[in-house]
């Protein structure tokens, strides 16, 4: 079983509120499950927006099981199911017509380090928060780092964007390996800073991992709840930077350690 048919399982499955927010570019379903109540503070937890990063799909499920004790999360646990697919399994993930397109842009057979959509879409880089101006960004489609031709032009980045719209959550949390640190600051004012940094400090101490700034990246599901939302919003990369990517199924039980309850603490910490 691969991860994305794990998760699909998981959400036949799982008995609390569900939905189908949207569709990838191949119309694979992307699943969101809650947790906790409908009170105050209410967030999103995303993962999985980079294909090679599918282990944190598997950590989504244990926040799914460990829940919350305050308020109530929008568990999305693969954002980007047809690149995590490209990267577990190959290119047989692929539809045949996007294959010849998909090997000239990977440059080979081997897609386990693949992070964009199946469009060669680098979805954390295609959020309209100073979108094209990260020090990293690309500008024709690629593994990874490509913006797009227009911010939310790919199918899942617009489906996560409308969702949260929808939502209005009180917070954000987007989950990446690698590297164990946490990601908070995209410009916000000094008031929203001061805030924003106490709510990290609650996953700092769930997780032990350090707080960070990403200098010269744009475009990021984070920046963009935070620039255009103007919400708390973090990344936190899991797993350890010596670690070699695509971290595997037996570093699950390493991550869910560390941040297995960083939820609860960051809902408990409003």
């Amino acid at each position: 079983m691969n991860v994305y048919e794990e998760v699909e399982a998981f959400y036949e499955g799982y008995r609390g509120e569900k939905r189908v927010y949207g569709y990838s570019e191949q119309r694979r379903p992307l699943f969101a499950m809650f947790v906790g109540r409908h009170v105050p503070p209410v967030g999103i937890s995303q993962y999985a927006i980079h294909g090679r990063e599918y282990l944190t799909a598997l950590l989504a499920l244990e926040h799914l099981r460990r829940g919350v004790r305050r308020g109530g999360v929008w568990i999305l646990p693969m954002t980007n199911p047809d690149g995590a697919l490209l990267s577990e399994i190959g290119i047989s993930a692929a539809d045949p017509r996007r294959r010849p397109f998909l090997l000239r842009c990977n440059g080979g057979f081997d897609f386990s380090l693949w992070k964009a959509n199946v469009e060669g879409v680098d979805l954390n880089v295609n959020f309209n928060a100073r979108f094209g101006t990260g020090r990293r960004n690309v500008f024709s489609p690629a593994p990874e780092n490509y913006v797009g031709e227009s911010p939310l032009c790919a199918a899942e980045s617009a489906a996560l964007a409308a969702f949260t719209r929808e939502t209005n959550p009180d917070f954000t949390v987007s989950w990446h390996t690698k590297g164990e640190e946490i990601y908070w600051r995209f410009h916000q004012s000094l008031f929203r800073a001061l805030r924003d940094k106490k709510l990290a400090n609650c996953l700092r101490r769930a997780t032990g991992y350090p707080l960070k700034s990403a200098k010269g990246s744009a475009g990021g599901y984070k920046d963009w709840c935070i620039e255009a939302l103007r919400i708390p919003a973090f990344t936190v990369e899991c797993g350890s930077d010596a670690l070699s990517h695509p971290l595997g199924r037996e570093r699950l039980f390493d991550v869910a350690g560390k941040c297995g309850n960083a939820l609860r603490a960051l809902t408990e910490g409003f």
